[in-house]
C-alpha cells in the first residue's frame, strides 16, 4: 500500500522528500570518503578517475514504487511520505542549481510507478529539457529501472553520460528471498541491452551496477566471481559495492548495529587487483571464502604465498612487481623505467616514493634482504 501521497506544487518540498529517499543509494561514496563528505540539498560526490571528485544533485524522480525489496527505505510496504516531480519541475531545479555553482551535474534514479517504461519515460523527459531546452552541458547519470525497454534504454544512453542498472544481489536466491519482484536473469540481461546499444550507437558511455553486501549470506568469492563475469563480458565499467544500512525490520533481513563498511572496502582493493593488478579471484581466497578484514587482499595474498618472494626488485617484471604490497602499477612503472638509467638501490627507491619499511620483507636488491618480520605487517593496510 502507497502512503501520505505528497501533491504540493512546491518543487523544494519534493526535493527534500525525494533526496531524503535516495540518500541509501551510496554507490557515489568511497568508504574512505564517507566521514569526509556531508550531504546537503542532496548534493553528493561522485567518484571520477584519478581521485577527484565532482557534486552531484542525487535524488530520486519518485518514491512511489510497485516493488517490495525488503531492504529498501522506499518499499511499498512502507508508510513514507511519497511524491513525485515533473519532468519540468526537475530539470528547473538542476538548472538552478547549476548555475548558481553548487553542482556539476544530476544522479537520477527513481522507484517503479506505474511501470518501469512509464517511470524512465518521464526521468528521460527530464534529461531531454536539460539537455535540449537548457543546452545543459554537465553531467548526467541516469539509473535504467528494471523491465525498461529497448527503445527507451537507447535514448537514455544517447543523452546521459553515465547509465547504471542495480543488480543488488548476487545470486537468484537471494533477490528471490529479500527483492522477490526481480530476477537476476532479467538485471543481466537488461545490462546486455545496454551493452548492445552501446556498441550499436558507438556512444563512449560509462556502465555501471551496485551490489549490497552484508544483507544475505553470501560469500565475498561468490560477489566477486560475478563482478569478475561482469567486466569479463563488459557489461560494466565499474562495479560499486554498498554495505547494508539496516532501515527496515524484516525477519529475512540481518539485525545489526553498524554497517560492514570495512568488508565493503575490502571488496573495493580485491576489485581493483582483479582489475588492475592481474589477479584471479580464487588467489585472493585460500580457506575462507570472504576477505580477510584485518589485512588488504594483497598483503594477506603475500602472506599465503612465500614461494612467491622475495622478488629480485633490480630484475623482476612488472606483474612481479606490483604483487609486492606496497608497490602499486605507478611505482612498477617508475622501478622499470628508472633502472634503465641508475643502478637500484634503497635511497633511489626512496626517491621515487616508495616506503621501504612497506616493502622490505617481499624484497631483494641485488640479493640482499632486509632484518624487518613480516609479523610486522600484521597491523598495516599495504594496498
Amino acid at each position: 500500500m502507497l502512503q501520505t501521497i505528497i501533491k504540493r506544487k512546491d518543487p523544494f518540498t519534493k526535493l527534500k522528500i525525494l533526496s531524503q529517499s535516495a540518500k541509501y543509494d551510496d554507490i557515489c561514496i568511497s568508504y574512505t570518503k564517507i566521514k569526509k563528505i556531508k550531504n546537503q540539498k542532496g548534493i553528493y560526490y561522485a567518484s571520477l578517475p584519478y581521485g577527484r571528485h565532482i557534486p552531484l544533485l542525487k535524488v530520486l524522480y519518485t518514491n512511489l514504487c510497485i516493488n517490495n525489496c525488503k531492504y529498501c527505505y522506499n518499499r511499498r510496504n512502507n508508510d513514507i511520505r511519497r511524491t513525485c516531480f515533473s519532468p519540468k519541475e526537475l530539470a528547473n531545479l538542476v538548472i538552478e542549481f547549476y548555475q548558481k555553482g553548487y553542482i556539476k551535474g544530476l544522479f537520477l534514479s527513481s522507484g517503479i510507478y506505474p511501470s518501469a517504461d512509464h517511470t524512465m519515460e518521464l526521468m528521460i523527459k527530464t534529461a531531454e529539457i536539460l539537455r535540449k531546452k537548457f543546452d545543459f552541458k554537465g553531467y548526467i547519470h541516469l539509473k535504467i529501472l528494471p523491465g525498461t525497454s529497448k527503445e527507451l534504454i537507447k535514448k537514455a544512453i544517447i543523452l546521459a553520460d553515465r547509465v547504471s542498472c542495480n543488480i543488488e544481489l548476487p545470486t537468484s536466491q537471494s533477490l528471490k528471498k529479500i527483492a522477490p519482484d526481480k530476477d537476476l536473469n532479467s538485471l543481466i540481461s537488461t545490462l546486455e541491452t545496454i551493452y548492445r546499444i552501446k556498441t550499436e550507437t558507438e556512444k563512449p558511455i560509462s556502465t555501471s551496477t551496485q551490489l549490497i553486501i552484508g544483507a544475505t549470506p553470501d560469500s565475498d568469492k561468490t560477489i566477486l566471481k560475478l563482478t569478475t563475469k561482469l567486466y569479463k563480458n563488459n557489461l560494466v565499467n565499474r562495479v560499486y559495492y554498498s554495505a547494508y544500512i539496516p532501515i527496515n525490520k524484516d525477519k529475512d533481513l540481518p539485525q545489526i548495529n553498524v554497517p560492514p563498511f570495512m568488508r565493503e572496502y575490502r571488496l573495493y582493493q580485491a576489485d581493483f587487483l582483479i582489475r588492475f593488478y592481474g589477479f584471479d579471484v580464487d588467489e585472493l581466497f585460500q580457506k575462507n571464502e570472504n576477505l580477510n578484514l584485518n589485512l588488504d587482499p594483497k598483503t594477506n595474498w603475500a602472506l599465503s604465498h612465500p614461494d612467491f618472494f622475495p622478488v629480485e626488485i633490480t630484475k623482476a617484471d612488472y606483474w612481479e612487481l606490483i604483487r609486492i604490497p606496497g608497490i602499486g602499477p605507478s611505482l612498477a612503472k617508475k622501478i622499470i623505467k628508472i633502472r634503465k638509467k641508475e643502478v637500484i638501490n634503497e635511497e633511489v627507491l626512496r626517491n621515487i616514493g616508495i616506503n621501504i619499511k612497506k616493502i622490505a620483507p617481499f624484497i631483494t636488491v641485488k640479493g640482499r634482504t632486509f632484518n624487518l618480520s613480516r609479523k610486522d605487517l600484521v597491523q598495516l593496510d599495504l594496498f
